[in-house]
């Protein structure tokens, strides 16, 4: 294995709520009330969207806003990496990451490991150039119990409500995460700083259709049919587990412009939505909500872009 080369999921594919539009001649992050998903081919028009898109689309009102997933892990903390991290405003490749404990970092000296104070009291971190990064992988279908689709955020209540869903779930299913029919969500809420126009988070659900025992049972045979297949789980995270403690840093260089594109973008707010149906008659909620927004920008919480770029959510 090479050395300092994190070895992280394979990936088929990426999960956002937004995506980078050209404006001005700039490239800007633009917001999205639902999920996309891409391959890993880029076109002349941006990233090429997967099959399993227009698939999931079917009798959704061409609105995604659910994924059915499984986990491919056991371990909350191999199925969703968050930490904070400083990216380089022009690369995009990650000068430190930290957990608010310790960090590592790009010095003169080369690599080091130094104490994490996280970004509110580490002068490194003025401007908002450190931020809370989350990755998680999910297997969408059972074409590849092994291929991954990848979801990045920056939002914090993103990564708080992923992070609890995992380690909860983890708990009552008797560590049988990787086997529990599970759903991504899009969910909406409004705040103080967004004055009252809606920001966009991602939840992970039981399945839709199924209750808790339901999902419960599920994964109580699955668990057992793998083991009688011989299907090592235990192995599975624990190679998982090496792999991404090989790297210094998870992401590679390929995905160093996409992140500085998404979380550098030029001095200009993002865009609205261009993507609301629109009414004939009275004025819809959500086109009040569109001429609020771009008289109130709302704050980056629910930003999402790049081919593997971070999702703000």
């Amino acid at each position: 294995m090479l050395k300092g080369l994190a070895i992280t999921p394979p990936v088929l594919g990426r999960i956002s709520i937004g995506r980078v539009i050209e404006k001005n001649g700039k490239r800007l992050p633009e917001k999205d009330d639902q999920f996309t998903i891409t391959s890993q081919v880029q076109g002349k028009d941006g990233w090429l969207l997967h099959p399993l898109d227009d698939e999931l689309r079917q009798g959704k009102d061409d609105k995604l806003r659910s994924i059915p997933v499984r986990l491919l892990f056991n371990e909350p903390a191999l199925n969703f990496r968050a930490d904070y991290t400083l990216f380089d405003r022009q690369s995009g490749r990650p000068l430190c990451v930290g957990n608010g404990e310790t960090c590592k970092r790009v010095t003169q000296e080369g690599m080091q490991s130094l104490p994490c104070p996280s970004p509110d009291a580490c002068p490194l971190a003025k401007g908002g150039a450190c931020k809370p990064y989350g990755r998680l992988n999910v297997v969408i279908g059972d074409d590849d119990p092994l291929g991954s689709f990848v979801f990045r955020t920056t939002g914090f209540n993103s990564i708080r409500t992923l992070a609890a869903r995992l380690h909860y779930f983890q708990a009552i299913s008797g560590n049988r995460l990787a086997c529990l029919p599970l759903e991504l969500r899009l969910r909406g809420k409004s705040t103080r700083q967004s004055h009252g126009t809606p920001i966009f988070y991602v939840d992970l659900t039981v399945r839709s259709g199924l209750d808790m025992e339901e999902a419960l049972h599920i994964a109580n045979e699955l668990d057992a049919q793998r083991h009688a297949a011989g299907f090592g789980q235990a192995a599975l995270d624990e190679a998982a587990q090496r792999g991404f403690g090989n790297g210094a840093f998870e992401d590679s260089e390929e995905d160093a412009g996409a992140v500085a594109e998404e979380f550098y973008p030029a001095e200009e707010p993002p865009s609205p939505a261009t993507n609301t149906p629109q009414r004939s008659g009275k004025t819809s909620l959500a086109e009040k909500l569109d001429a609020q927004a771009q008289r109130h920008p709302p704050p980056t919480d629910n930003l999402q872009g790049a081919h593997h770029a971070p999702a703000q959510a």
